[in-house]
């Protein structure tokens, strides 16, 4: 008789126990780093040397790759809007289709995913760099606070720029979509315009850009925690903003459906 355990469906339920278990405290974890951040939140007027200058490496090093990836995801979407709305002889109503896509869901989304890639896996490996080299407990030993000096900068930073960046995101995306509208429909551009203003509402904007600060909030937390959570060598580092990157895109995933949801209700 097998020992417990030893079976194929025993090590399956212990795997899959232990990875619940870790879950939820990795979870746990970033909730509690969450509320320690919020509290901190209270010196930024002291920490704005730190602050502005993370608000200025998220916008600069994101801005060129936001730009490229908007204009050509307003392209695709305005030529594919137009091609099924030809058939009904209503090209004028690619700006609606476009703007409100862009304002709703993909303007939001896809910058989350591009803050990801291009600014949450640095925080993570600088951070994490930081813990296997001792300097997190170096500076304890100083007395300064790691949330203060470290998590709370880059947290008020995404939660901040993230909307900007959306708002840009936004407007390139429908820049392009009307230059498309313009040279395969023919659709003029003040008619596109005027298409825009008649369906995009500012509810429809405030929307999007309280799923950018949501977003914001889920990529700063979670990069920081997986660089800080980082031990052992300089190995762990790639593992940890591995981590990082792909628990950032599924709870962006998750959080997205929920906040939709919310707004359906």
């Amino acid at each position: 008789m097998s020992e417990p355990g030893k079976t194929k469906f025993g090590r399956c339920f212990i795997a899959l126990g232990n990875g619940l278990l870790n879950f939820f405290q990795t979870v746990g974890e970033m909730s509690q780093l969450l509320a320690a951040t919020i509290l901190w939140c209270r010196a930024v007027f002291k920490n704005l040397d730190k602050v502005l200058p993370q608000m200025g490496k998220i916008g600069a090093d994101t801005l060129p790759i936001a730009s490229l990836t908007a204009v050509f995801v307003g392209f695709v979407l305005a030529l594919q809007t137009g091609v099924a709305l030809k058939e009904f002889g209503q090209e004028e109503s690619i700006g609606a289709v476009v703007s409100l896509s862009m304002a709703r869901e993909l303007g939001p989304v896809l910058t989350a995913i591009l803050v990801i890639g291009r600014i949450g896996a640095a925080i993570t490996a600088e951070i994490a760099t930081m813990s296997v080299s001792e300097e997190i407990d170096a500076l304890k030993t100083l007395g300064i606070n790691p949330v203060r000096y470290l998590v709370m900068p880059r947290f008020l930073a995404c939660l901040t720029m993230l909307p900007v960046l959306v708002i840009y995101v936004n407007l390139v995306g429908m820049i392009g979509g009307a230059a498309v509208s313009k040279a395969n429909f023919g659709v003029p551009f003040m008619v596109y315009i005027e298409n825009v203003e008649e369906w995009l509402t500012f509810e429809d904007i405030a929307k999007g850009l309280v799923k950018a600060a949501v977003f914001g909030v889920i990529i700063s937390i979670v990069s920081c925690h997986r660089g800080l959570a980082t031990v052992g060598g300089p190995g762990e580092v790639g593992l940890a903003t591995t981590n990082s990157v792909v628990f950032s895109f599924v709870s962006v995933y998750i959080f997205n459906y929920f906040v939709t949801r919310l707004w359906l209700e």
